[in-house]
C-alpha cells in the first residue's frame, strides 16, 4: 500500500471513531428521558386551598365552588396564602361574568381554570400558578 492510502485510511478511521463517540455521547445525555411531573407530595406542598366560595353568576343563579391552586414553588405558595383576599376577589370577579351555560362540558371548566391562572399570575411576584384544580362544584 502506498503511503497516501495509509494516511487516507487512518483519517477515515479516525473520523468514523470520532463520529461514533459523538453519537454515543449525544444519545447518552439527550436520551429519551421523560419529563416527570411533580409527585403528589410536591403538589400538596406547593398548593393553596381556596375554601368554598358562594357567589352569583351573571344571570342571577348562583354557584358554590372551591379550588386547589398549585404554585410552582413553596415561596409562591407562601405569597399566595398572603394574597388569598386578592385570589378570592379574582375568582368572584370571573364567576360573576359567567352564565350557567359557560360551565357546560369539560371545555367550560377548562376555560375558567385558564382564566384564573392568567389573572392570578398577574398579581404574583414570587412565583406563578402551575395549575388550578376545581375541588367542588355546585351550580344552582
Amino acid at each position: 500500500m502506498s503511503k497516501l492510502w495509509k494516511v487516507t485510511l487512518a483519517i477515515l478511521i479516525t473520523i468514523t471513531l470520532i463520529a461514533a463517540v459523538a453519537l454515543v455521547v449525544v444519545l447518552k445525555f439527550t436520551g429519551n428521558e421523560e419529563k416527570k411531573g411533580p409527585t403528589a407530595e410536591e403538589i400538596v406542598a406547593s398548593s393553596v386551598d381556596v375554601p368554598e366560595i358562594t357567589t352569583n353568576l351573571a344571570d342571577g343563579s348562583f354557584i358554590k365552588i372551591s379550588f386547589k391552586i398549585q404554585m410552582n414553588n413553596e415561596d409562591a405558595k407562601a405569597e399566595a396564602e398572603q394574597r388569598d383576599f386578592q385570589i378570592k376577589d379574582i375568582i368572584i370577579e370571573q364567576l360573576s361574568q359567567m352564565k350557567p351555560a359557560d360551565f357546560n362540558g369539560e371545555q367550560g371548566k377548562t376555560n375558567l381554570k385558564a382564566r384564573l391562572k392568567e389573572k392570578i399570575n398577574q398579581v404574583m411576584q414570587e412565583g406563578k400558578v402551575d395549575q388550578v384544580y376545581i375541588t367542588s362544584f355546585i351550580l344552582q
